[in-house]
């Protein structure tokens, strides 16, 4: 199967690991085991004396019952017999398209996004419409061009909520419209959702599968919960036809995710409110440093993100955004995206969730760069 370059993943792979200040990582800040131990006030000593004890199998299969029934918490309508655990969000992504896609099946994808939600389904072979989001509109789906790309064959409706990179937010009401469409013609609904609850108001922000039978959520610890070296992540639906699926699929590339990580997953989906609290608390402080320093510099501009990690900032250079973000990074150690990496020029993908001292740094190092042009 050829497909394309990920771009953003490719991006990450080559520079993020030398970055002075990194505002380009998309997770809130993450955390050690000390910290998650101290936040959840879990016994330490105790869960490693208890799991050093056990012996290393495939542990259970489909993912103990806390893990499972964890991750059901986190909707209203989803029992834990209803989530299949993957190899974090990429892989429940990836699980999804190859179980339920097959070429010439018509998707229908938005953009910009995060690119599996495309590229992967054009590798299959499917027959992929976009529908592009723009920024008069808040960057939310217009929802009459969606009903002139949704045909009868359409098997599958992707979309991002909260989206990435933007950090627009699709209220319930926009949801249930999709909803509708997609019930027409008897499409799923695939919604990545991996920046789910952290919102910049208290709002209870909704999931796919909470609204439509045929609704599929991805999610994983990684954004939401700052654990992403757990690798875990999963897939949530209310159709027993694909899940089957999916746990056939399941069989041929994971079998079972990493005892450790199931016990590690669950000691923080126990404490999902500290945790959401803390994390919370970040985006919105953060947020608010972010657009602080937009105001403060007239050739950088967005639209302030509703929820998520992510702000897609435009800047009036007459350089492109490789050349941009490359220049900068060697210059000053200033990290970030460059939104051509979302087919979006002139722009660059900030993510201020991290660590509040890099956060001020970074944005200190675009500035001083931007000073040069």
């Amino acid at each position: 199967m050829n497909i394309k370059p990920f771009a953003v993943e490719e991006w990450m792979n080559e520079y993020e690991v030398g970055a002075r200040y990194n505002i380009a990582e998309t997770c809130v800040d993450s955390v050690s085991l000390d910290e998650l131990f101290e936040l959840t006030g879990e016994n330490k000593e105790d869960f490693l004396k208890d799991f050093c004890a056990q012996r290393l199998t495939y542990g259970d299969i489909w993912g103990s019952k806390a893990l499972r029934s964890g991750i059901s918490k986190l909707y209203h309508t989803i029992k834990a017999d209803e989530v299949v655990l993957t190899h974090g969000a990429a892989g429940a992504n990836h699980h999804v398209f190859c179980s339920l896609i097959s070429a010439g099946d018509r998707v229908v994808s938005i953009m910009p996004t995060y690119q599996q939600l495309y590229s992967i389904p054009e590798a299959i072979g499917a027959d992929v419409a976009i529908m592009h989001l723009k920024q008069e509109n808040d960057y939310l789906p217009d929802l009459n061009e969606l009903k002139s790309l949704v045909t009868p064959e359409t098997k599958m409706i992707c979309i991002n909520n909260p989206n990435n990179p933007t950090g627009a937010l699709m209220s319930k009401e926009l949801l249930g419209s999709i909803v509708e469409i997609a019930r027409g013609v008897g499409a799923y609904i695939l919604c990545d959702e991996v920046y789910r609850h952290l919102t910049q108001e208290d709002e209870w922000c909704e999931s796919i599968v909470d609204l439509y039978e045929k609704g599929i959520s991805v999610s994983s610890m990684s954004k939401v919960f700052s654990l992403a070296g757990l690798r875990m992540g999963w897939i949530a639906t209310h159709d027993e036809a694909a899940r089957k699926a999916f746990l056939s699929h399941r069989d041929y590339n994971l079998i079972s995710c990493g005892m450790f990580d199931d016990a590690i997953a669950s000691i923080a989906l126990r404490h999902s409110d500290v945790m959401l609290k803390r994390n919370q608390r970040i985006v919105r402080e953060n947020l608010a440093i972010l657009d602080d320093w937009i105001k403060e510099n007239p050739h950088f501009f967005y639209t302030k993100p509703k929820a998520g990690t992510t702000a897609l900032v435009y800047y009036d250079f007459d350089i492109p955004s490789y050349e941009f973000c490359k220049r900068m990074y060697h210059e000053t150690g200033a990290f970030v995206t460059p939104g051509d990496c979302f087919e979006q020029p002139h722009s660059m993908r900030v993510g201020y969730a991290c660590d509040v001292n890099t956060l001020r740094d970074g944005l200190a190092a675009v500035t001083k760069f931007a000073a040069t042009l």
